[in-house]
């Protein structure tokens, strides 16, 4: 009877090994998808081109308060009290329309940075898939707290990624 339980475990040990030989495992880096693939790449250039206006505006009004800075700091003292007054009321107008106008251009930036980041991972949900199907994985892992070379996929993704339109 223990030999027979025996023989069954041994048996049941050497068919999960021969099973698991067959298993194949990839992983794939997800932020380097993000970083480096070819639609991130796109999609990074056109928010850069889009908002290249509103943070242009931005540089200008933040030069303009740095300006009335420096002129106080200089020139503050000589001033008279209504002129003195009246810049300091300009610098604190100049100051809640920049923080106003970054909070809006960080937030719209957040936002279509999301909008596109989704794009683009739907693209490379997409690629793995049709990367599993084609080289017969039976799983892709897209987070891991490690990741062997060996089981990486990532740049092949990113190359499936490149070359599909």
């Amino acid at each position: 009877m223990l030999t027979m339980r025996f023989i069954q475990v041994l048996l049941l040990v050497g068919c999960t090994q021969s099973l698991a030989a067959d298993f194949r495992v990839g992983i794939v880096n997800t932020e380097r998808i993000l970083r480096e693939s070819a639609p991130a790449v796109k999609a990074e250039k056109k928010i850069e081109k889009e908002f290249s206006g509103r943070d242009q505006e931005i540089k200008k009004v933040a030069k303009q308060v740095k300006d009335i800075q420096i002129f106080m700091e200089k020139e503050g003292l000589t001033l008279p009290d209504a002129e003195k007054r009246n810049k300091e009321r300009e610098l604190a107008n100049l100051n809640m329309n920049l923080q106003r106008m970054q909070r809006g251009f960080s937030e719209d930036l957040n936002l279509r940075k999301n909008e596109e980041m989704s794009v683009v991972l739907e693209h490379a949900n997409k690629a793995i898939q049709a990367l599993a199907e084609k080289e017969k994985y039976d799983l892709i892992l897209q987070e891991a707290v490690y990741r062997s070379p060996n089981i990486d996929i990532t740049e092949k993704v990113l190359k499936y990624m490149a070359n599909e339109k």
